[in-house]
């Protein structure tokens, strides 16, 4: 067996997602059942100071040999690095990811992938112009369960699939809990549900009703959406969408749209008591059956499926539960973030610049229906963050 491909992560940004990412990198590649990639990390920056770098560092237990960079700069010039995690708020995606394109290096960026579609389509042009990969890091979709919904979609067994239902909301009290200056309700830093929650929504919408057509079949869908903004700060905190794709999934007759809602809100919680009692966040519905899966919408480990009846009278009781199956998929060792790191290392090491998991094209109409979305309630973010200009100081 050959040796397994190492892949060089240098880590841009030390904030809490960094963290995670950082210790599901380093978790042994064999407890998910991979063997032909290992990640190591060479280097972290943080923006502030060396310092903090290297305090995170020693925080994830990286090897000794990582350097502490304080500055991005310095970071995207280490040669050592092969590619970089982008791991700031939205606000700052397209700055640091044009900062490490420039400089030569593949880049796996936190969704969601920019503030805007057009700064969306400029890394992409950038991307292939250099020859670099570029993935939006959008980690549910690199779940075994995800896959494994994704093929039951393209082969057929839930018939054509007409409706997907998506929630991910949390309930909380946004002015004790976050203020005016958390970056959840920050318009500096591109804050509101829609980018930081409402992605999730879209997500499974997307990959179930639009990447489970072939990829000639594909088309934007149309937008009717609702936005509710945050008083204090002008960032949405309720966004209802409402997306109708030309082409339903596994449909024979060609003839049907399909419907997509997705649902993100920051007074009222998909999952009520923290139990699991108000599930599923998600209903994938077709003619045949339906899956339902529960909350989390971007850590999901559990599915059921149910299959739709012969339509046969029976007694109170009798035949229940006779087409529903109950599927787990407990995640090994880690968070669940390793599997994206996994795809963007086989497709550097193959010399892929774009994902079939998630491609460029993809996460530009997913980026186009936002803008949509935020058009539409009159959601705009500062100029300094919604600008195409590079670079600006943020």
């Amino acid at each position: 067996m050959p040796s397994p491909h190492t892949v060089r992560w240098g880590i841009l940004a030390t904030g809490g997602i960094a963290q995670t990412f950082t210790k599901d990198l380093l978790v042994d590649p064999t407890t998910r059942d991979v063997s032909d990639i290992v990640h190591t990390v060479v280097a972290a920056a943080s923006s502030s100071s060396a310092d903090r770098a290297k305090k995170f560092l020693q925080d994830t237990k990286c090897p000794s040999s990582a350097v502490a960079y304080g500055s991005y700069a310095e970071l995207v010039a280490d040669k050592n690095v092969d590619i970089i995690y982008v791991a700031t708020p939205h606000s700052h995606h397209y700055q640091n990811t044009m900062l490490c394109l420039e400089a030569g290096k593949h880049v796996l960026c936190e969704k969601a992938f920019t503030v805007n579609a057009a700064q969306a389509k400029k890394l992409v042009e950038l991307a292939k112009k250099s020859n670099l990969f570029l993935m939006e890091a959008v980690w549910t979709r690199y779940f075994p369960l995800s896959i494994e919904i994704r093929k039951m979609i393209e082969s057929g067994e839930l018939g054509t699939v007409h409706r997907v239902i998506a929630d991910l909301s949390f309930n909380q009290n946004v002015e004790e809990t976050w203020g005016t200056e958390h970056r959840m309700v920050n318009m500096d830093l591109a804050g509101g549900a829609l980018l930081d929650l409402g992605i999730y929504s879209l997500t499974w919408v997307f990959q179930c009703l639009y990447h489970t057509l072939p990829p000639s079949a594909r088309r934007a869908p149309t937008v009717v959406s609702s936005i509710e903004k945050y008083s204090r700060t002008g960032a949405d905190e309720k966004t209802s969408m409402l997306l109708t794709f030309p082409s339903a999934p596994s449909d024979p007759t060609k003839s049907h749209t399909a419907h997509g809602i997705a649902l993100t809100n920051l007074r009222v919680a998909t999952d009520v008591d923290g139990h699991g009692s108000a599930n599923p966040a998600i209903r994938i519905q077709g003619t045949k059956g339906e899956i339902m899966v529960d909350h989390p919408a971007y850590r999901p480990t559990r599915y059921t499926i149910v299959m739709k009846g012969n339509g046969e009278a029976k007694a109170e009781g009798e035949g229940k539960n006779a087409g529903r199956r109950e599927v787990v998929k407990e995640i090994p060792g880690g968070h669940g973030m390793f599997w994206e790191a996994d795809e963007a290392g086989r497709c550097v090491r193959d010399g892929k610049l774009e994902s079939e998991g998630l491609g460029w094209e993809e996460s530009v109409v997913i980026m186009e229906t936002m803008d949509e979305v935020r058009r539409q309630g009159g959601l705009r973010y500062p100029e300094k963050i919604e600008t195409l200009d590079y670079p600006v100081e943020l």
